[in-house]
């Protein structure tokens, strides 16, 4: 295969990488952004039907170009994949797709990233491969199920016609397993399993939302932070367990009858899910279980035990030149949020400048 030489390799074209491609621009560094989708936004567009941002437009924007709907509305996951690719192509982005990383490997003082279509040799690296890693995890518990039983992760779930007809388990009660059960509910008798993440009290769309947004933005991008004590407390509750129910509140599964149970889900008894006791005939399970954090394309000895690189801000002291943006909590809680990706990905870049420019200062606090 041929190898090319460049100054810096991005990995992945969601938020993070986008962003972290607008700072090098602007910087006037040599990168390139590898992304293994067909087109800018896929990973949004390949969500479920109905998803839509939890926070609002005029929230919703990367650096230079503002989220082109109205305020105070919730972008669908379309929009959103639309917007990634005018991100891309107004910032003329040097993105190339159908390009999946195999594998990062350290040779002779640089970088050398494998892919698909070609070998990349680099200084520097950044990966930018999503907030919660890109393997869904699925209790061991699903492969002791009735193969009768339809299976999905939540990742595989796009709308309740996918779903075999009669009642649905669904594992995971985070904002994500709430919004599909309370879907799912008006056409199927539905169970949502999982412990109680808790709610945001107000509607997303409510009057009292539009006072208490900005206020909790601030606090996220502000005080829940790695900076503060408080933030450093939260970092593995976010990296470890799902978020609070955010549009879909109690009683509203209450109103669709889900039946709502915290136990795990951890036994099966004759192919049947066991939920609180007590074998469920149910025709299909989503399982709502998140994701893990799987490196194992990073060929460097740089991750805990958790699958998270040992990194601060997304900078990796034991491998120069190795960076990581978007991750859970890589500077506070807002790091997950559209929201928080630019600054993120201002202080890589800024980072990625001062190793080719030593004498250039970087600001202090940033």
């Amino acid at each position: 295969m041929d190898t090319t030489r460049i100054e810096a390799v991005v990995i992945g074209a969601g938020q993070a990488g986008l962003a972290t491609g607008y700072h090098l621009r602007r910087r006037g560094r040599a990168f390139v952004v590898l992304d293994a989708a067909s087109r800018v936004g896929d990973q949004w567009r390949h969500q479920w039907d109905t998803l839509a941002l939890y926070s609002p437009a005029q929230y919703d924007s990367l650096p230079g170009l503002p989220f082109p709907a109205r305020r105070w509305t919730f972008p669908g996951k379309d929009d959103v994949a639309d917007y990634l690719g005018a991100y891309a192509r107004h910032f003329e982005l040097p993105v190339i797709t159908d390009t999946r990383v195999r594998q990062v490997r350290r040779a002779g003082g640089h970088y050398v990233v494998t892919t698909d279509r070609g070998t990349w040799t680099c200084d520097n690296v950044v990966v930018a491969t999503g907030t919660f890693g890109r393997t869904p995890y699925v209790p061991a518990v699903a492969a002791r199920l009735d193969p009768a039983i339809l299976q999905l992760h939540s990742s595989q779930y796009r709308r309740p016609g996918q779903l075999h007809d009669g009642p649905v388990l669904v594992v995971g009660a985070s904002h994500s397993g709430t919004d599909i059960a309370y879907e799912v509910a008006a056409t199927r008798p539905t169970i949502l399993a999982g412990r109680d993440c808790g709610q945001v009290p107000p509607r997303l769309d409510s009057r009292a939302m539009h006072i208490l947004f900005p206020v909790l933005l601030r606090a996220w991008r502000h005080v829940l932070t790695r900076r503060t004590p408080m933030g450093r407390r939260m970092l593995p509750h976010v990296r470890g367990h799902g978020g609070p129910a955010l549009r879909v509140k109690r009683a509203d599964l209450a109103a669709r009858d889900v039946e709502r149970v915290t136990s795990r889900v951890e036994e099966a008894r004759d192919g049947l899910p066991v939920v609180d006791g007590t074998p469920r005939q149910v025709a299909s399970v989503v399982w709502a279980t998140g994701f893990r954090q799987v490196f194992d394309w990073v060929d460097l000895p740089v991750f805990g035990p958790d699958g998270y690189p040992s990194e601060l801000r997304g900078i990796v002291p034991e491998a120069p030149g190795l960076y990581f943006c978007g991750l859970a909590f890589q500077h506070g809680f807002s790091s997950m949020l559209i929201a928080g990706a630019g600054r993120d990905a201002a202080y890589v870049a800024r980072r990625i400048a001062a190793r080719q420019h030593p004498t250039e200062r970087l600001p202090v606090g940033v």
